[in-house]
């Protein structure tokens, strides 16, 4: 007989956003005339970048001659993308990134998975709470939790709780841990992280010997200079940090695909005789083995994010959506709710009103406003009573969602 992988039952009832897309289609087709606004999902709706869009239509012509055309590419990406990126990324901010240390991937989501393929089952590891619930699940799928409790929590997770009391920002754990998912700026709360608050992270990483698994996925919306972009602008990062980043939300790539991971030529592990083991090369033997690679017009619309043109559209875009941001921050702190993020983030987290719990508010939000969010809880333990909105839509769309919202719930 056929046996499945157990780890699979643990999971909760719903992935998230797939529990979302049920309420709401529950209600749409129970009220056809119900204009939905969708503020849920960190989904874009602006079109590609003008610049990505013109790479792209060469790359196709590329593809409809012999002497240009691109069959299997190499599994890391082509060589002149990852030096774009190194060069723009990293070097234009003092990081110490090689091309090579660069490997090209259909989307971060995927990488911060994926990743679990190099490192063994016996680590500790600590997540923040709330978190985006991917790093959960798929440790949950690989088999390296207990059971779930009441709460949302599984056993052999060290949760590190970022509250309004501490700044949104995860403490230091106060036990030895193996591996770290930090997102900053984070989703969902839209906090972002001093170079100190990294500082601390790397120190404590060296001195435990960790690995910091850095999610940058939103680096392209902060705009406070003082703010670090990449966790290799902190001293010592590359003796412990892999980092994660994407296309999907910087230039609108996520229905295209195309992102990155970063793991250092000096970035270590333990295997189990004891010996150290460079993880760049099991990542790279991951990848030739289970991945074959971005297509080369997709990578071609990416490399074209570096052009002037392209760094140009990619700037009014965030400026788009971060105008979206600031008006949800103004609109729902002028009818008294309670709200962070926003400011170097495209994401803003609600205090959910009249100790509501974060599904109910969703309930209400979208059978009274027809408006549809995040409920915090969906995101850990400690995102119950909170709720995010996010600023990827329309300007019609934002403003008119402002104005159901505080006409509904106005404190």
């Amino acid at each position: 007989m056929t046996t499945i992988n157990d780890n699979y039952l643990k999971l909760k009832a719903g992935y998230l956003f797939p529990e979302i897309a049920r309420r709401v289609n529950t209600f749409a087709q129970a009220n056809p005339d119900a204009k939905i606004i969708r503020l849920g999902i960190g989904d874009v709706t602006e079109p590609l970048p003008a610049a990505c869009r013109t790479a792209m239509i060469q790359a196709v012509e590329d593809m409809g001659s012999r002497n240009t055309f691109k069959g299997y590419g190499p599994e890391q990406g082509y060589a002149w993308l990852r030096e774009k990126i190194a060069e723009n990324d990293f070097h234009s901010r003092g990081c110490v990134v090689d091309a090579d240390e660069i490997f090209i991937s259909d989307g971060s989501k995927c990488d911060t998975g994926n990743i679990l393929d190099i490192f063994g089952d016996d680590n500790t590891i600590a997540v923040t709470d709330p978190v985006y619930p991917v790093y959960v699940d798929t440790n949950v799928m690989a088999g390296h939790t207990g059971e779930v409790n009441d709460k949302g929590e599984y056993e052999g997770f060290v949760y590190l709780p970022i509250t309004a009391e501490n700044n949104f920002t995860a403490q230091l754990p106060t036990q030895k841990v193996d591996l770290i998912y930090l997102c900053f700026p984070n989703n969902p709360t839209g906090a972002t992280a001093t170079k100190e608050h990294l500082q601390a992270w790397v120190n404590y990483a060296r001195e435990n010997h960790s690995i910091i698994l850095f999610d940058a996925a939103y680096e392209a919306f902060i705009s406070d200079p003082n703010l670090p972009h990449s966790i290799y602008e902190i001293e010592g990062a590359r003796d412990c940090a892999i980092e994660f980043r994407s296309f999907s939300k910087t230039a609108g790539f996520t229905g295209t695909r195309c992102a990155f991971t970063v793991v250092p030529k000096t970035l270590t592990g333990k295997a189990r005789n004891g010996s150290d083991v460079e993880l760049q090369k099991l990542w790279n033997r991951r990848q030739s083995t289970k991945f074959n690679g971005v297509s080369y017009i997709v990578q071609r619309a990416a490399e074209a994010v570096y052009s002037d043109e392209g760094k140009a559209q990619v700037k009014d875009l965030i400026r788009f959506y971060m105008d979206n941001a600031k008006m949800i921050r103004e609109k729902l702190t002028e009818a008294g709710l309670s709200v962070y993020g926003g400011i170097n983030a495209p994401y803003v987290w609600v205090k959910t009103p009249h100790g509501l719990s974060s599904w109910d508010f969703f309930d209400k939000l979208l059978h009274t406003a027809n408006v549809v969010g995040t409920p915090g809880s969906g995101f850990g333990a400690a995102g119950e009573g909170y709720f995010r909105i996010s600023a990827f839509n329309s300007r019609e769309n934002v403003e008119e969602a402002m104005r159901r919202i505080t006409e509904k719930f106005k404190v």
